[in-house]
């Protein structure tokens, strides 16, 4: 579906609604009944979603936002979501499946990740598709280092990667 084209219905094909987090102003996006975005406002790779209509009321947009809560509060390291990430690649796509494998707590490197996936020398393509995650947070790419444990890379910023990685105590 094209982004211009609106829904038709209530909670139907696109919508979105802000999130106000501790680490800033977040845009959660749904297509139908599964989450497809959440975006620290103005991070890289963040698309356009002046047209989809905001739709507060919107139940997996409300049941992210809870879920989100429970996170920043400290009360919950894991997501149960339904996710929508077809707007990637079919090797984005592996990567982010791979993603949601790295458990709370636990970091890997870029290489590790690459290899996790069986493409142990695509480590800048790896790096190129954790950068553009959809799904910020949920997908957790903040997870994912450099060879040397450094934090590198992170399209919400450093600051807010290292954040998270001290809100999960890693």
């Amino acid at each position: 579906m094209n982004t211009t084209e609106l829904p038709k219905n209530q909670h139907g094909a696109l919508a979105r609604c802000s999130y106000q987090s501790p680490l800033g102003p977040m845009t959660l996006a749904a297509r139908g009944g599964n989450v497809c975005g959440i975006w620290f406002d103005g991070q890289k790779h963040q698309p356009d979603l002046s047209l989809w209509p905001i739709d507060d009321a919107h139940p997996v947009l409300l049941r992210a936002r809870a879920q989100l809560e429970r996170y920043f509060a400290g009360q919950s390291k894991s997501f149960d979501l339904p996710l929508d990430l077809q707007s990637g690649t079919p090797f984005q796509q592996s990567v982010w499946a791979a993603l949601l494998a790295v458990p709370a707590e636990k970091t890997l490197s870029y290489g590790q990740l690459a290899s996790t996936i069986g493409k142990p020398a695509a480590v800048r393509a790896v790096g190129a598709a954790v950068g553009r995650n959809p799904v910020s947070i949920v997908v957790p790419c903040h997870r994912i280092v450099g060879s040397n444990g450094a934090l590198t890379g992170y399209a919400g910023g450093i600051a807010r990667k290292a954040a998270l990685l001290k809100l999960e105590s890693v």
